[in-house]
């Protein structure tokens, strides 16, 4: 039991310093992403230990997994493009009123 709290709290601990990375270090869109992968990465953690500490199923692990995938490359692409399309992932170079 002593494990599965460990395990806990360092998920936990691993959403909360990527919400501070993600709320503190927002210069530039590549470590915005990679925060909210991190974030993502505790919440899988989390979920796995939990899951698998009840002794069900892993399938719902399985489909946040592949969701959790699907965003990164989401992001991925979105930075391409944004990259091609600026010049740069800084977020001072964005302008709402440019199209």
């Amino acid at each position: 039991m002593l494990i599965l709290n460990s395990s806990v709290v360092f998920s936990l601990f691993m959403f909360m310093c990527g919400v501070v990375s993600f709320v503190g270090a927002r210069k530039h869109l590549l470590s915005t992403l990679l925060s909210l992968e991190f974030m993502m990465l505790g919440i899988f953690w989390l979920m796995s230990v939990v899951i698998v500490g009840l002794g069900s199923d892993m399938y719902f692990i399985l489909f946040f997994l592949t969701l959790a995938a699907c965003e990164g490359a989401l992001g991925l692409a979105l930075l391409v493009s944004v990259v091609r399309t600026h010049g740069s992932d800084n977020f001072s170079n964005f302008s709402v009123l440019q199209c």
